[in-house]
């Protein structure tokens, strides 16, 4: 039984994920864990204050939150029926991603889908600040669906890397029954800003992924360039990638493609889910 956490903030893009999901794992036996976090709101008047206003939205605020929650469970349980899917919700209040992570370890959840918005202005952070947190600080596999995204089966999944990680074989097992389980075809991407080969070292883990892929139709492609999100982009685009993959471990390679000051350029997350996997916990 896989343990998915679905957090949601109601929006239209939270709910474009939860299909999403449902889609995704269709044919495969799930508890979705539906978690709404309510954040902590500025207060002023001192320390008593503070803990008369937490009194007043444990009774108020929350109970509204777990109205809406159950609301959103009577639209999913309108959906066509799944057997193999169970829904449990819980709500709560304060730092999102701490909360995030107290479930993740409470529920020994195995993936994380969330929804985020397209990049909007020039200010705008790809993948939002919620997604992000969670995708550099909790330990576990992320599945970031963009609001515009609707789901196809996999055929082709992108797995961006520079080869520089001892791939451990328990990151990559989430991604091989995926594979295999939609008869997927893996499409490694390594960018090169000045055309450099592989070192020793690269090549070992290439062939390393290569190997541990033997069941996967498989291929490695290497593009030049200067900008590795730019690259990424343009990859995923003329591949018509369904999804693309990196592991979270290589945290300036992850930020390079996912965030920057700009992002009136970027595209390629607005329409294609994005999967970060995470190394096991202890």
């Amino acid at each position: 039984m896989k343990n998915i956490l679905l957090p949601t903030d109601f929006s239209d893009n939270a709910w474009n994920a939860i299909q999403y999901g449902m889609a995704l794992f269709k044919k495969t036996s799930c508890n979705f864990h539906l978690v709404h976090v309510r954040p902590i709101t500025a207060y002023s008047g001192g320390e008593a204050a503070m803990y008369a206003s937490q009194e007043i939205l444990e009774q108020s605020v929350l109970k509204e939150c777990k109205e809406r929650l159950q609301q959103l469970l009577h639209t999913i349980e309108r959906l066509p029926f799944n057997t193999k899917h169970t829904f449990h919700t819980s709500v709560h209040y304060g730092y999102f991603t701490d909360h995030i992570k107290e479930e993740v370890d409470r529920k020994n959840i195995d993936l994380i889908i969330m929804g985020t918005k397209g990049a909007s202005g020039l200010k705008a952070v790809s993948v939002g600040t919620n997604t992000g947190n969670v995708m550099t600080k909790v330990p576990c596999a992320v599945l970031a669906v963009p609001e515009d995204a609707k789901y196809a089966r996999p055929k082709e999944i992108g797995f961006a890397t520079d080869f520089q990680l001892n791939y451990d074989i328990d990151v990559l097992q989430d991604l091989k029954e995926l594979a295999l389980s939609f008869k997927s075809a893996l499409r490694f991407l390594y960018v090169t800003t000045k055309g450099e080969s592989l070192s020793d070292h690269q090549t070992k883990n290439r062939e390393f992924l290569r190997d541990y892929f033997e069941d996967t139709e498989c291929s490695f492609h290497t593009l030049t360039g200067r900008k590795l999100d730019e690259a990424v982009q343009c990859f995923t685009e003329s591949r018509n990638l369904e999804l693309l993959v990196m592991v979270a471990k290589n945290l300036n390679f992850l930020e390079r493609i996912l965030f920057r000051p700009t992002v009136e350029k970027i595209s390629y997350h607005t329409t294609v889910p994005f999967l970060v996997l995470h190394e096991l916990k202890n």
